[in-house]
């Protein structure tokens, strides 16, 4: 394994992390990238949390619907844990609800913050939300901290919700109310990315998130003239099959970008890394299918708030313990130890 801690990049031979939590060892019998990716995706038995939800309105017209998990414990709490799901995930992401279990058993209350058009109900605008977007996420957190101002606010992201995270946190610099914040598996430069999984068996992922993605574009012509907006007819639209096709046409057009790779320069959080102030944790597997080593930043690209751990394995979201018939989601007591030491660090 890698760390890059404090602007020093080395290799960690000890058996336990600076918190003294035990390093990710992958569950015997799915070592490779895509069984750790797909295993807790297709397998993973899960309870659902208790939740309470809010639509939380935008300033444009707009909404998006948080849930929380022990909004009643906040005062008694040990803070706000705020999370951020992946492209097309939601509260039903296997990953998402299993942390928000394990921060309940911890002592905090959660609450996840769906991007637009992420949960039952498609937005109202004819945009959504994109890799970059991050005035939803801010408009949220700092209504948090309004509302309960005795409470710190810790963030998590994931994939895409990372790269959106990290890319806030710089924005913050050091107006920053976010007290720690963890990402996991993040795009961190979404050009090489886009590549990476419109190669080999990883296209199997891209015609997945396509699927789900042009599906949610045609439903707009419903209610939008999506025509005059982009360009292009319905049929177009379910013709597309690669990030560069979908992001080139619909998500850099209704946001102002010229194309795909101007959208993917301005979005990536790759650039915005080195004014992070928050104590941040990034945690990246070598083999996730999603993208390369390549997306991995230079100790100059790098904050001193910002610990970097980096493992040949885990794929993307994945990292399972344990073994096949008793596996263990090392994630989560990951981010539970980086959490606690956030607080007692204060």
């Amino acid at each position: 394994m890698l760390v890059l801690t404090k602007g020093a990049l080395y290799h960690m031979k000890e058996d336990t992390l600076i918190d003294n939590y035990p390093p990710f060892t992958p569950a015997f019998g799915i070592g490779n990238g895509h069984a750790q990716t797909l295993y807790p995706a297709l397998y993973r038995k899960q309870i659902a949390p208790q939740i309470e939800e809010e639509r939380f309105e935008l300033d444009d017209g707009d909404f998006v619907d948080c849930f929380w998990h022990k909004r009643g414990d906040i005062e008694s709490s040990k803070g706000i844990v705020v999370l951020f799901h992946g492209l097309e995930g939601s509260f039903n992401s296997p990953y998402i609800q299993g942390m928000m279990r394990r921060l309940g058993d911890d002592g905090y209350s959660s609450v996840l913050m769906h991007f637009r058009g992420c949960s039952a109900e498609d937005n109202r605008l004819h945009y959504s939300y994109h890799s970059g977007k991050t005035d939803d996420a801010k408009a949220w957190i700092e209504e948090l901290v309004a509302r309960y101002p005795d409470s710190d606010i810790h963030t998590i992201g994931y994939s895409l919700g990372g790269n959106m995270m990290l890319k806030l946190l710089g924005e913050y610099g050091d107006t920053t109310p976010i007290k720690s914040a963890i990402s996991i598996s993040a795009p961190l430069r979404l050009d090489v990315c886009a590549d990476r999984i419109d190669r080999g068996f990883s296209r199997i992922y891209q015609k997945h998130l396509m699927r789900s993605l042009t599906k949610r574009l045609t439903q707009k012509y419903q209610t939008h003239d999506m025509e005059s907006h982009i360009g292009i007819d319905v049929d177009t639209v379910k013709s597309l099959h690669t990030f560069w096709e979908f992001d080139d046409v619909y998500t850099a057009k209704v946001n102002g970008f010229s194309s795909a790779q101007e959208y993917y320069k301005a979005s990536s959080a790759i650039g915005y890394l080195r004014d992070i102030t928050t104590p941040t944790l990034i945690i990246q597997a070598l083999d996730d299918p999603f993208m390369t080593p390549e997306i991995l930043p230079t100790k100059e690209e790098i904050s001193p708030s910002v610990e970097l751990e980096i493992y040949p394995h885990g794929g993307h979201v994945g990292f399972v313990s344990g073994t096949i018939r008793r596996p263990f989601y090392w994630l989560e007591g990951r981010i539970s130890s980086f959490l606690l030491l956030s607080i007692s660090l204060g």
